[in-house]
């Protein structure tokens, strides 16, 4: 197979390794080249440490993955927080696109509870065809053809519920999925603990096999239900034995703002 860009967009440092990171594994594996960009510092994201200091804790915790993996990891340093889909925002992303010229893009659907992952979103599809106008964002040189962009899961319902277009088989990358977003510490072990209430649950810092251990099982509560489209489009990709063995998968939506084509040979791009 041709070899691909891969690029995913988050709104957070963390975001694409929750979302994407054991299919971008794959596509790793794969040899394709993969680069995840975040659209914010993360730098609100802890209940104790924030500003500058947590900034860098987070940009230290994505160059961890990226010498874990091999992910190109890119932040940049607008706020945690600010991010709105204002002129100037969008003329940043423009220029990341154009710069790593991706074959696919994966982000955030617009409608989600958290308005930098909703504005992530927006700034993608606004860039979406403007990537390829020459005199759009005149400094950086527009592609030569509009990238597949798809949403990554979410359980949100209004105003419309996530349909699945792409399935990806999980389980046999769970493990260098669960390490590499142990690697985003202040995330999984801390703050998102502490916002959700259970913290107590969390095994002290000290006991690392405890920690790799409940992460890999609260990682199982965040991927989707492999039931009803999911476990059809499972069957069609890997074949219905295979597919009764699946117990975890990342999912994707296409975009209509992006590249179009037949469903069918557009999940061939995707490493099994």
């Amino acid at each position: 197979m041709e070899k691909l860009n891969i690029m995913a967009i988050g709104a957070h440092p963390d975001d694409c390794d929750f979302r994407f990171g054991g299919t971008a594994i794959k596509f790793l594996a794969a040899g394709h080249r993969v680069m995840f960009l975040s659209m914010t510092n993360g730098c609100s994201g802890h209940q104790t440490s924030p500003g500058q200091a947590m900034a860098a804790r987070r940009y230290n915790e994505t160059l961890a993955v990226s010498k874990l993996t091999g992910v190109e990891y890119k932040m940049t340093d607008i706020s945690d927080g600010s991010l709105t889909t204002d002129l100037l925002y969008r003329d940043v992303l423009m220029r990341e696109i154009r710069a790593f010229k991706p074959d696919m893009i994966f982000t955030h659907r617009p409608n989600d509870y958290h308005p930098d992952h909703r504005a992530t979103g927006t700034l993608v599809m606004d860039c979406s065809y403007l990537v390829i106008v020459p005199h759009v964002v005149p400094d950086s040189l527009p592609l030569h053809k509009t990238p597949y962009i798809f949403h990554v899961y979410d359980r949100f319902k209004y105003p419309t519920p996530f349909v699945p277009d792409v399935v990806v088989e999980l389980d046999s990358v769970i493990d260098k999925k669960t390490a590499m977003l142990d690697c985003h510490a202040s995330q999984v072990y801390e703050w998102l603990p502490f916002a959700g209430g259970y913290s107590a649950e969390v095994p002290p810092e000290h006991d690392k096999a405890g920690r790799l251990s409940w992460l890999k099982t609260y990682l199982e509560k965040r991927e989707p239900c492999i039931t009803g489209r999911y476990k059809e489009i499972l069957i069609e990709r890997y074949g219905h034995e295979k597919s009764l063995h699946v117990q975890r998968c990342e999912a994707f939506q296409l975009c209509e703002y992006g590249a179009q084509g037949d469903i069918k040979q557009i999940r061939q791009m995707f490493p099994l």
